[in-house]
């Protein structure tokens, strides 16, 4: 299956805080489901936590060490990859960045995560590694 890895606390917001927008500098002509994958890296999370996730998405930032990583971690379906100016939904929501917005839905949190080792761009994940994990999100 397809994976995607991202540094948290972006994981945990698609997965449970309800952002659909993944931010990226390229497409993709993949539709589907994506696995989540979060990568070990905490660059991201040193420079989210200087903002106030409160007051621009609604949740408060989690701490870091209850945030998983170096794991796949959830399922999404990428719908379609958009400019940020696209339509007035993509340019209101509040996770639009761009330049380039993947569409995301139907998110599905893992049971449990599988550790995995990420990669750049899309990358293939072994159907037998995580087959009863996604079977189980229903």
């Amino acid at each position: 299956m397809r994976a995607l890895s991202i540094h948290q606390p972006w994981p945990w917001a698609i997965l449970q805080a309800g952002k659909t927008i993944e931010n990226r500098t390229w497409s993709t002509k993949y539709r589907g489901p994506l696995l989540v994958h979060a990568s070990k890296s905490r660059v991201s999370y040193d420079r989210e936590k200087q903002l106030d996730w409160r007051a621009l998405y609604g949740v408060d930032l989690p701490p870091w060490e209850k945030l998983v990583t170096g794991a796949v971690v959830g399922v999404v379906d990428l719908l379609d990859c958009v400019s940020p100016t696209s339509s007035r939904a993509i340019r209101l929501n509040p996770w639009t960045e761009g330049p380039v917005c993947w569409v995301l839905a139907n998110p599905r949190p893992l049971p449990q995560p599988v550790p995995f080792r990420g990669a750049q761009l899309l990358f293939e994940v072994p159907d037998g590694l995580i087959s009863g994990a996604v079977g189980s999100t229903g």
